[in-house]
């Protein structure tokens, strides 16, 4: 059977150390939540704050334009290619903006398109100032002015779809009622950071222009992330995620570069840290991020970013590094890591994932973990051999001075033996640490209420020899829809396309109280991991209780699934669902063939198996899983009351 489906894109997942820290015995899930910890408002009081900014001496980490030591020391080849990029730039035109693009998310639900024009003018904008810090000579100094007065004159910095947050909803924007999304703080810094680098220059262009900047900045940035609490701040004790430290990354940079009211400078400071310790009391101690390594990159990532330059503009007296979680929150990233752009998703999480290495670097390189730096190290190079960053201009501008020190760093991808999140029940165990070879096993419980959202408690996926076989497909391009009460009527979303089963036609629900009971993990040379997922079902399903038991045997490089049920009434069929990239043989009753990847055996005198082939049209998917995957069904008619089935994939 053939599908061809149009999709319509990234919830706080995470693990726990390497092999060595693992207990064998069996470990049950917990929250392991610290609770209101506050950890960084409980020790950097308003008072210290200001003493450390003032004791700083201002916040200036990087050389402007106008100082040319540094920028002329970069490495040779980077400076040619930031220099490039500014020229191509100068031979393109600033696109429009037009009001019936951004009405296209109201009117038919695509905030693609818009996004995408203003994402085009933003790295245009950036490409250029670069590229006049690199050259120093004046050249692209008119076009940053067109860029920085285009961006001025916007109504909204943000994107369409986030403007559910202003009383006259979604729509156009009203410029009385500033809304401070991801997107209007990622605008604010970078032209906090283009008053800061060619400043000089653009008062020499006209002296309004600076001051526009601060103008604009003040009235779309500051004031109102002082004045107003938005949802995203967490103040109120609302659940937040990487909307948190994503915004306090960038209204930092605003604050310690464009306010002059040193009082409101600290004020600022102060509100972000207690933003960040919301984000950070809701984190188990063991670190995990259950918005998947993709979002880790905006989540723990940005913490980082915060982090750093609270430390810089302070001059090290604000410096948090030293408590475990902050070091736990970095270690995730490696976590999760599988092999090369391999990364254990769930949720809306994407399989593939290009990380900031540079940034992974020097997290590491602050906790004091040489895992991490040599992971970051090797992620910096993997698609561009010469390791040239890129990344919005607050991540690009460190990178580009730690670009000669991470040429010379060592790199070696994480590939840990084990990992283990107790508190969101997510585990993965491969044959041996330090190696792709061999299977890889990761699954999860958690429920059906997390951030990003799909009903996939017991899902797992497997590699083999660093190749996918079984998978999470993830979610493709966002639409209205996506976030919508209409979400669980995308496929991706479903639990019949996770690696689940489904019961006499039912499957499960959305919503916190769906979810697993009596998780637990060891390990050894039997990696096993088991749980309850009838909690996960609605009623309809009746279902009394179903173990799912996945065991890694390093010995054997074989994984063996085992589900045992029990039933209220007789259901008609269950079926057990696979999915995967690979194309499947069906090699005789009870065999299946996953290209040259894995076997997977089974009863076949009690599962009849069918292949769907899915047609994958969505650029994000595709980008991911090229243009199909298949959909193994293992269907069972009039199943006993009470049964077992075993699974083998070796």
């Amino acid at each position: 059977m053939r599908y061809n489906l149009v999709m319509p894109h990234f919830s706080r997942r995470a693990f726990v150390a390497g092999s060595a820290a693992l207990p064998a015995a069996m470990a049950p899930a917990g929250a392991q939540t610290g609770g209101k910890r506050n950890l960084l408002a409980s020790t950097w009081t308003p008072e210290r704050i200001s003493a450390a900014l003032q004791a700083g001496g201002g916040f200036r980490p990087y050389p402007s334009a106008a100082e040319r030591t540094r920028w002329d020391a970069l490495p040779a080849d980077a400076r040619t290619a930031l220099r490039e990029s500014g020229d191509r730039q100068l031979q393109t035109a600033w696109e429009v903006l037009p009001a019936a693009a951004f009405l296209e998310y109201q009117r038919a639900g695509n905030r693609s398109h818009f996004e995408g024009m203003r994402d085009r003018r933003r790295n245009k904008l950036q490409q250029l100032v670069l590229a006049e810090c690199i050259e120093g000579r004046g050249n692209f100094l008119d076009e940053i002015a067109n860029g920085v007065w285009l961006t001025c004159e916007e109504s909204f910095w943000g994107v369409p779809a986030h403007l559910g947050a202003q009383k006259a909803g979604v729509g156009l924007p009203d410029v009385t009622e500033p809304i401070v999304d991801l997107f209007a703080a990622e605008t604010a810094s970078l032209l906090a950071w283009t008053a800061y680098l060619v400043g000089l220059g653009l008062a020499k262009v006209s002296p309004l222009i600076p001051e526009r900047i601060r103008l604009e900045i003040d009235r779309r940035m500051l004031a109102p992330c002082l004045e107003r609490d938005f949802s995203w701040m967490g103040l109120s004790g609302q659940s937040v995620n990487n909307w948190d430290p994503w915004i306090c990354s960038n209204w930092l940079v605003c604050a310690l570069l464009t306010e002059r009211d040193a009082k409101r400078r600290d004020a600022a400071a102060y509100k972000a840290v207690r933003c960040l310790d919301a984000f950070l009391n809701g984190y188990a101690d063991d670190g995990g991020c259950d918005e998947g390594p993709s979002y880790w990159g905006r989540a723990g990532a940005s913490l980082f970013d915060c982090l750093e330059t609270l430390r810089e503009a302070s001059a090290g007296a604000l410096d948090a590094y030293q408590a475990p979680l902050i070091g736990e929150i970095g270690r995730y990233i490696c976590r999760t890591h599988i092999h090369n752009e391999w990364y254990t998703n769930f949720a809306d999480a994407p399989a593939r994932v290009s990380v900031n290495g540079d940034l992974i670097y020097r997290y590491g390189k602050r906790i004091g973990d040489q895992t991490m730096m040599a992971h970051g190290a090797f992620a910096a190079f993997l698609r561009d051999p010469r390791g040239i960053p890129g990344d919005s201009i607050s991540r690009q501008l460190p990178a580009l001075f730690n670009l000669a020190a991470l040429r010379q760093a060592k790199r070696e991808q994480a590939l840990l033996r084990d990992a283990w999140l107790p508190g969101i029940q997510v585990m993965a165990a491969r044959i041996e640490e330090g190696s792709p070879r061999g299977l890889y096993l990761a699954a999860q419980g958690g429920n059906n209420g997390e951030s990003h959202n799909h009903n996939d408690v017991g899902n797992f996926i497997v590699f083999s020899n660093g190749q996918p076989a079984i998978v999470d497909v993830g979610v493709g391009t966002y639409t209205a829809q996506t976030f919508s009460s209409k979400r669980y009527e995308i496929w991706t979303m479903q639990s019949a396309f996770h690696n689940c089963p489904t019961i006499g036609g039912v499957t499960q629900a959305a919503g916190r109280a769906f979810a697993a009971s009596e998780v637990s993990y060891k390990t050894g040379t039997v990696a096993a991991f088991s749980l309850n997922i009838a909690g996960a079902y609605p009623p309809e399903a009746g279902l009394e209780r179903w173990t799912r038991t996945l065991r890694l045997d390093r010995e054997k490089n074989e994984i063996e699934l085992v589900d045992e049920y029990g039933l209220k009434q007789p259901a008609k069929d269950i079926t057990l669902t696979f999915m995967t990239p690979c194309r499947v043989t069906i090699e005789g009753p009870g065999k299946l063939s996953l290209a040259d990847t894995v076997q997977v055996a089974y009863d076949g005198a009690v599962f009849t198996p069918r292949v769907e082939e899915i047609a994958i049209e969505d650029s994000r998917l595709r980008g991911v899983w090229g243009d199909r995957l298949y959909r193994i069904l293992l269907r069972a008619e009039n199943p006993p009351r009470q049964g077992k089935s075993v699974v083998r994939i070796t």
